[in-house]
């Protein structure tokens, strides 16, 4: 009997969705990127805090507190969330957890490290 239990569970558990749990989101429209982040970006320095604005056409304008700055544009191709900067190409994506949505950026460079931005409220 409690072995038919713990299946029982063990097969529920794996079979329902779980709520909370970060999910990337499928893009049909860069517009859904609008607005402010704020994160960390990693460089040649290492990490540091970085605030980007896009908008509604998926261009940015991001920037460090030291100055550095990178604009471009976000794109779809493929189905797939894009990016072109003054420094780098590569993908994105968009997640949500517990209320929180994260945009993750990675270039195709190795030089240059990975973002990760909170979307700002």
């Amino acid at each position: 009997m409690k072995m038919r239990l713990a299946l029982l569970l063990a097969a529920v558990f794996v079979l329902s969705p779980l709520d909370g749990v970060a999910g990337e989101k499928q893009l049909t429209d860069v517009k859904v990127l609008a607005g402010s982040w704020r994160g960390w970006v990693t460089g040649e320095q290492g990490q540091e805090r970085a605030t980007m604005i896009i908008s509604a056409d998926g261009s940015y304008k991001a920037s460090t507190p030291r100055g550095l700055t990178s604009e471009g544009q976000f794109y779809l191709q493929d189905g797939k969330l894009r990016y072109r900067s003054s420094r780098t190409t590569g993908t994105a994506s968009l997640s949500e957890d517990k209320g929180k949505t994260t945009l993750t950026v990675l270039p195709e460079d190795s030089t240059y490290g990975r973002a990760d931005y909170e979307r700002v409220k």
